[in-house]
Formats: structure tokens, sequence, C-alpha cells
């Protein structure tokens, strides 16, 4: 299957509305793997509208994005659908959902519905940092320049002085972001570990809604 482009990352033409069509409303952190769903599936009635990926570093944000994409959207769709767990929102979002009658990923965050949710509990992790595909290819403008140590070193020991290994949640087979993953943990002086989720519980989720 072809990789989206970028453009088709962040939006996709919402296609025809009405009866029995379903909107995920998505994090960008999840896009690619919203659409690779939706192609191998061949859900021709299910559209993707992505929120900005940044958002992945303001929780204090998401829920509010939220109330207003639906409030754009849902009355094209007779489904829409939140493509987002808790996300550091506090609960906020959960509540959210609720009063507005849409559904939403289960969990605390997409590292847990990855890893499926059962198998995240069970391992209580405290001390491992997880990247995804997304966060992989993002690692330096998210974590490493996001949060500045690129200009003060000497805010690694102070993020992840509690941490002792790095855990990439692989979603793809792809060797050079293994690789790239590997050259994260060496920067931020973690152990390295890789686990293959694939889509996880995303795809269940998805399944589910649609």
């Amino acid at each position: 299957m072809q990789e989206p482009t970028d453009s088709e990352l962040t939006e996709r033409g919402l296609a025809a509305s009405g009866r029995g069509r379903v909107l995920v409303l998505g994090c960008g952190a999840l896009a690619r793997e919203i659409l690779a769903l939706i192609e191998l599936n061949g859900w021709r009635h299910v559209d993707l509208q992505c929120l900005p990926a940044i958002l992945h570093n303001h929780p204090d944000r998401i829920t509010g994005a939220v109330r207003e994409a639906v409030a754009k959207h849902r009355a094209d769709y007779e489904t829409v659908f939140v493509a987002y767990a808790d996300c550091g929102t506090g609960g906020l979002l959960e509540a959210a959902c609720a009063e507005m009658g849409v559904e939403m990923i289960a969990g605390a965050h997409c590292y847990a519905f990855f890893d499926g949710l059962a198998a995240f509990a069970a391992r209580d992790e405290i001390d491992a940092f997880y990247l995804t595909d997304f966060l992989t290819r993002q690692f330096d403008t998210f974590i490493w320049r996001g949060l500045k140590m690129d200009r003060h070193p000497q805010l690694r020991d102070m993020y992840f002085g509690n941490y002792r290994r790095l855990v990439y949640l692989a979603q793809t087979e792809d060797s050079a972001l293994t690789a790239r993953a590997a050259a994260a943990a060496e920067k931020l002086g973690l152990t390295f570990e890789r686990r293959f989720t694939g889509y996880g519980d995303l795809a269940r989720a998805l399944e589910a809604a649609v």
C-alpha cells in the first residue's frame, strides 16, 4: 500500500455525507495508522478528520478542540467516533464525549491501546518512556527540541532521570524506524527495547465503531 502524503495525513476531503457515514475524528499522531486501517478494510463509508498532532504536547487543549470539531461535522454524519484516548485530559475528554453522545477510544493514552489495554496495565512499567512510529519520526521536533534539550542539555536528566528504558512500540516492521528509535534511546541515556504491537486495540476500536 502506498504511504499517504503529508496533506492526506492532516486532512482528508470529507466524502459524500449522509446516512450510514462515519467520521473518525482523530489525533494527528494516529493519522497514518487510521488511514491504513481504512484502506485495509475497504471502509468506503468512513472519513477521517485529524486535529493537529502538536496537541499531543498540550493536553489541556484537546477537549476544546474535539468539542469544536464534533460540532462542526456531526450534522453531516450518522456516527462520529473520537480516535483519542484520555491523552492527559484528566477525564475531561471522556466527560465531553459522554455529554455529546459520541464514542472514544478506551484507555489512558496511545501507548496503552497500541500495546493492548490489558497487557499494558499488567506490565506496570513505571520506569519506561514510550515511542510509537509517529513519535519516533517526530522525536527531534516533539521531544528533543520540543522540550528544549537541544539548547539546555541539563534538562535531559531533569526530564528523564527517573526512566530506565525507552520502549519502542512499533506499528510497522521498519528497520529504519527501529534504528531511529534506538538512536533516541541513546540520546536520552536509556536502554532500548523494541516491542512490535501492530495496530493493537486501535484496530478493534475502529472496527467496533464503523
